[in-house]
């Protein structure tokens, strides 16, 4: 393919940009960008650490991996996603993943109280919750791509209605608890990256590891699903086999991450954007470790901020969230072409 269509926006000044302007190499920018991960996690480990050093820096360890694991895999699968449907509004969200979750909570609270969601911590449980999402990812595009009339669009739209469906059962069921469960409940039910038990964090290293394994092997293939179905099919890509398989490994992990650290339903979506606009490149091999590396920047600078700067309590994935639901709607409703 050529590297002119994948690297348009940024390779060369138009007439009307300044003539001869320099810009900064893709390769030079993820250096940057890995500088300032490191820092946000450097300063986010050690800044202000008293008294027992040990026990601190094991709690701030496993808060770290919790961000390592959830940038990774919300950056990761947004760009997959947003790659395979050609459409960079759309998130993995918009296919019930969430509202699974949310709704998998809901009715284990409903059926044993809030006490279970204690009880039943660890990785059990988690297993389990991710087993369950990706069954029914697994389970809706195999019944929409077997179909005749089956296809990409079809499977968003019945993503988007059963996400719906998810969330009216939800809230029906949530106002049929007692004040107390429901509390408890809605713990759960915001993005956790300071509560993740450390001996979650193995298993979570490994999955990323071969979910990236799999999708680094197939960047090239990636760049080729950019150009569309009937030029991908044209150099030799077998498209629905591919989509097949992103759309598997997209399900994978976010299943996981959303199981083991909650929903986070923009934040992909902010540091997706973010990573076209940076990596100064639409090549996936310069993409992805941008993603991931912003997510890094986001998720640790955004955390020493609030910890270590303002002494505030609460859940950083709010504040992230609500400025990713704000940048959503700006490039949504002003119609931006990203």
């Amino acid at each position: 393919m050529s590297a002119s269509v994948l690297d348009r926006p940024i390779a060369a000044p138009t007439a009307g940009t300044r003539a001869g302007r320099r810009t900064i190499p893709p390769g030079w920018r993820l250096v940057i960008a890995a500088v300032l991960a490191v820092v946000a996690l450097v300063g986010y480990l050690g800044w202000n650490v008293r008294g027992n050093v040990e026990f601190a820096l094991q709690l701030r360890g496993a808060t770290a991996g919790a961000m390592l694991v959830a940038a990774f895999a919300q950056g990761v699968v947004t760009v997959i996603f947003h790659t395979v449907t050609a459409n960079r509004i759309l998130s993995p969200s918009v296919m019930g993943f969430d509202a699974l979750f949310v709704l998998m909570q809901t009715v284990l609270v409903a059926l044993f109280g809030g006490q279970v969601l204690a009880a039943t911590e660890g990785i059990p449980r988690l297993v389990i919750q991710t087993a369950l999402m990706v069954g029914f990812a697994v389970a809706l595009y195999r019944w929409l791509f077997t179909r005749s009339t089956g296809g990409l669009y079809v499977t968003l739209l019945v993503g988007v209605v059963l996400g719906m469906a998810f969330t009216t059962i939800s809230t029906f069921i949530e106002r049929l608890l007692h004040p107390t469960a429901y509390d408890l409940l809605s713990l759960e039910l915001f993005g956790r990256l300071t509560s993740v038990k450390a001996d979650q964090l193995p298993l979570a290293f490994v999955v990323c590891a071969a979910v990236g394994g799999l999708v680094w092997a197939r960047r090239h293939v990636l760049d080729g699903l950019l150009l569309g179905r009937e030029l991908a099919t044209s150099i030799g890509i077998n498209h629905r086999r591919e989509l097949t398989v992103m759309l598997a490994l997209v399900a994978v992990l976010v299943a996981f991450s959303t199981a083991l650290v909650g929903p986070m339903t923009f934040f992909g979506f902010l540091i997706a954007t973010l990573s076209y606009q940076l990596a100064g490149t639409h090549r996936h091999g310069h993409v992805l470790p941008m993603a991931f590396l912003l997510g890094v920047v986001g998720l640790a600078g955004g955390q020493f901020i609030l910890q270590h700067l303002f002494y505030a309590s609460g859940f950083l994935t709010v504040i992230i969230e609500f400025a990713g639901g704000i940048v959503f709607l700006a490039i949504l409703i002003g119609g931006r072409k990203l």
